[in-house]
């Protein structure tokens, strides 16, 4: 009698058992009279035996064996005399008595390991090959475990898992939407859901006082490491809360995920910051924290020394690199080269090395005495051996930005950018609005629900762009994970905010009447937050990309390789939605 088994569960107190396994040729390698054969499934990988000796034609199937074969065994455990410490199932192997071809296999285009020699345009291709790859099947395992959890958590903590509708009505704000066109409401399209913000805030006046869902969205824009045309958010709201009350939930939550997933117990509470802060210290919404290097402003030390660039800026400010006055000339010619790149933006960059006998040298000495560098030394609290890079330029807020660049590299450079490390911190007190030069006009930071702090409610008459909202990011090495707001459940606010945005009375109706009309029935008081489950898992795994925590991710340019979509439709499907395409040249 035999028992079936997986690749991966097999040990040596198992031996003499005679058992049946299935799954994929991993290698196949004749040594004299006999061959070996690795086979896979999801669980691991064991060492298959066929003896020339024992069975010629049995072994003689298996020497045809090609890779990527799926196959079916019968066979007997025994210990293995040449044991292999790298695999849990190293100790035995299966002396096969039955061999089963149940499906051959072409030989796939790049090999199917840890370490492929396949690019990234090639796997995504071949994505169904990739995903057998132990390296991102294990991705996906630790994004069920997590979203498992997470709904573990959150029903503990009372919320309730409620979908709501993929095809919504368009929103105005944030990215550009993707829609639908209706067959039958000709001319008329639904959009895909940005995130279910309206839903869950009607939800909350539908009296379900704690939602969650995990749930996909979808932003119509441009895409890099850590965003995709469609995501999924851990979406949560919760009734008559302030804002405490949310922090302390999803900080929980966070807590909770450390715990479970990493084996992090974190014990002390997360850091919190204000949006002004963050962006004066570290030129981000989203620092890393899991290293120094703040911005340290140097407008009443550098000026008025006949330096042009620094006398006519409208702001100066620099890091300072712990230990990195070792730095070469190549190496600091790199770094400005660096930071004139067009992603960062900067004209140059200043540099200063703390000298063993603590005097300074920098780039720009010939403008500079000693005494004024070493104050600026005093103002990094610099030591010798640290290196001082400095930025400079007539907008404060755009250099800061660049800063913020320069400093990510130098974390980079230097290794301080630990995978391995938890920087924890909650953003708070960002601005309500955004002013935009170009459209003249003030947009949502957020989203137009997010309810301004209530002590700056009377701001919103005399100067809304200094009116902070009453929202928070958490963020975790330098990744906004989640963000939210408390929002507005009064409509006289909400109809306050709408003018403030642009609206007309008829514009905000048609777009947001529905919501309006439900919060004249009783809407409690509520707030909330979406955490990004692709960015946790890319987090926890150590990913540059969040592609790699996704089944069947889109390319840079929005296109899934595989399926070979997006792709034009037929003509006669164009015209049942009364649709004609003109694309512009």
């Amino acid at each position: 009698m035999y028992r079936t088994r997986t690749c991966g569960d097999l040990r040596l107190a198992d031996e003499g058992l005679v058992i049946k396994l299935a799954g994929w040729v991993q290698k196949t390698r004749k040594m004299g009279g006999m061959t070996f054969v690795d086979i896979r499934d999801r669980y691991g990988i064991t060492q298959l035996v066929f003896n020339q000796e024992v069975d010629a034609a049995l072994c003689e199937k298996a020497n045809h064996l090609g890779r990527e074969y799926v196959i079916q065994i019968t066979g007997t455990v025994r210990e293995r005399s040449s044991k292999n410490p790298n695999l849990p199932t190293g100790e035995i192997e299966i002396i096969v008595s039955e061999l089963n071809i149940l499906n051959a296999a072409v030989t796939p285009p790049f090999t199917i390991e840890d370490e492929t020699d396949g690019g990234d345009d090639l796997r995504m291709k071949y994505r169904y090959l990739d995903l057998r790859r132990n390296a991102v099947r294990k991705n996906l395992e630790l994004r069920h475990k997590m979203a498992f959890e997470v709904r573990n958590y959150l029903d503990k903590q009372g919320f309730l898992e409620v979908e709501t509708p993929v095809l919504v009505n368009s929103t105005p704000e944030g990215a550009r939407d993707f829609v639908v066109p209706s067959r039958m409401n000709p001319g008329q399209f639904y959009a895909l859901p940005q995130s279910p913000q309206t839903l869950k805030q009607l939800l909350m006046v539908s009296g379900f006082d704690r939602y969650f869902q995990i749930v996909k969205c979808f932003r119509d824009e441009d895409l890099r490491a850590d965003r995709q045309p469609e995501f999924t958010q851990i979406d949560c709201e919760m009734s008559f809360v302030e804002q405490e009350d949310v922090l302390n939930i999803f900080e929980g939550m966070a807590k909770h995920l450390f715990k479970v997933i990493r084996g992090i117990d974190i014990k002390e509470p997360f850091l919190r910051m204000s949006w002004y802060d963050a962006m004066k210290l570290y030129g981000s919404d989203k620092p890393d924290l899991r290293f120094g290097m703040q911005f340290v402003e140097l407008m009443g030390i550098m000026q008025g020394h006949g330096f042009s660039v620094f006398d006519n800026a409208a702001y100066i400010g620099g890091i300072c690199a712990e230990g990195a006055a070792s730095y070469t000339r190549k190496q600091l010619d790199a770094l400005t080269e660096f930071v004139k790149r067009p992603q960062v933006g900067a004209k140059g960059m200043v540099y200063a090395r703390v000298e063993a006998d603590g005097n300074v040298k920098s780039s720009v000495d010939k403008f500079y005495t000693q005494e004024v560098l070493q104050q600026m030394k005093e103002a990094f609290g610099a030591k010798p051996g640290d290196l001082i890079l400095i930025l400079s330029g007539d907008n404060a807020m755009k250099v800061r930005k660049q800063l913020c660049e320069l400093r990510l590299e130098m974390g980079s450079q230097l290794g301080l950018r630990d995978k391995n490390k938890f920087a924890c911190l909650w953003v708070v007190d960002f601005p309500l609005f955004e002013w935009s030069e170009e459209d003249n006009r003030f947009y949502a930071m957020h989203h137009p629900f997010t309810s301004p702090k209530p002590e700056d409610i009377p701001l919103l008459d005399t100067d809304p762009g200094a009116v902070r909202a009453n929202a928070y990011d958490m963020v975790i090495n330098g990744v906004e994970v989640g963000g939210g707001s408390i929002r507005i459940h009064d409509s006289k606010l909400q109809n306050k905010m709408f003018q403030l945005l642009g609206f007309t009375d008829e514009q905000a109706e048609a777009r947001f009447g529905f919501l309006m009309n439900a919060f004249k029935y009783g809407a409690p008081p509520h707030g909330g937050l979406a955490y990004g489950l692709d960015r946790w898992v890319s987090l926890f795994a150590g990913l540059d990309s969040i592609r790699d925590c996704i089944a069947f991710p889109k390319n840079n340019s929005g296109r899934d390789v595989m399926l070979d979509a997006p792709t034009p439709i037929d003509d006669s499907q164009l015209e049942e939605l009364n649709i004609v395409v003109n694309v512009k040249e």
